[in-house]
């Protein structure tokens, strides 16, 4: 089923390259053949589905990624074993060397032997690879640029820190102030309400007794209109 819509497909939208079909069936060998190591290693079957070129460029580009992958694994355990080796050897033949000059570990006292722990796990947390003293003295020396460092920009957050510290109480003292502000003009609202209805009342009161001044003084002036008093006279 997925071979033969895989050669529809290519025959289709190749128009005639030999090529292209060539390839096309070579990257399915390909696929089905990585498929069917790899459900192999885990002991099931390729389970089945239809050969899309969508599919098989997918599978065919994970395949490649795959098998390099595995390849550059390959090298590096070949690599670390090949190093196991070497260390395996050398350690046999330092344990000789030892062993010839007196100093093998099982004849050596216990407090000699802590000691050398000691210093070995020293140099492993220092990386360091031998015991010289020059070496303990370049990684101390190392250790201590690092403590300065480390301590001058602890001095530096430090100063940072008492800055924020500084900003932030006056910020909050700022809070505080602004707080008791709002508190005191909400406790004034009510007041200030108050006197402000009463002089809405008088300003109602004031107008209404224009209102009644401008009519009474119309009614004088057309009173006196009727009378024949003018101003000029």
């Amino acid at each position: 089923m997925g071979d033969s819509s895989v050669t529809e497909s290519s025959k289709s939208s190749g128009g005639g390259g030999g090529g292209g079909g060539g390839s096309e069936a070579s990257r399915i060998g390909d696929v089905k053949q990585w498929l069917a190591h790899e459900f192999g290693q885990a002991g099931k079957e390729v389970p089945q589905f239809e050969y899309t070129p969508r599919s098989v460029a997918y599978l065919h580009n994970l395949a490649t990624l795959s098998q390099a992958k595995t390849q550059a694994s390959k090298i590096l355990a070949s690599d670390f074993r090949l190093k196991a080796a070497e260390y395996r050897s050398q350690s046999a033949r330092i344990r000789e060397i030892l062993e010839h000059v007196g100093l093998a570990q099982e004849g050596l006292p216990s407090n000699v032997v802590g000691s050398v722990q000691v210093l070995a796990n020293v140099a492993n947390l220092l990386n360091i690879r031998d015991t010289e003293l020059s070496s303990f003295l370049v990684a101390m020396g190392d250790i201590s640029l690092r403590k300065t460092g480390v301590e001058e920009k602890r001095a530096k957050v430090q100063k940072e820190s008492k800055v924020l510290l500084d900003y932030t109480r006056k910020a909050i003292a700022r809070l505080t102030y602004l707080k008791r502000t709002l508190a005191q003009l909400e406790d004034d609202i009510a007041p200030c309400e108050a006197q402000m209805e009463n002089w809405k009342t008088n300003l109602a009161v004031m107008a209404a007794k224009e209102r009644q001044y401008l009519q009474q003084c119309a009614n004088y002036k057309a009173m006196l209109n009727r009378v024949g008093y003018t101003p000029e006279i």
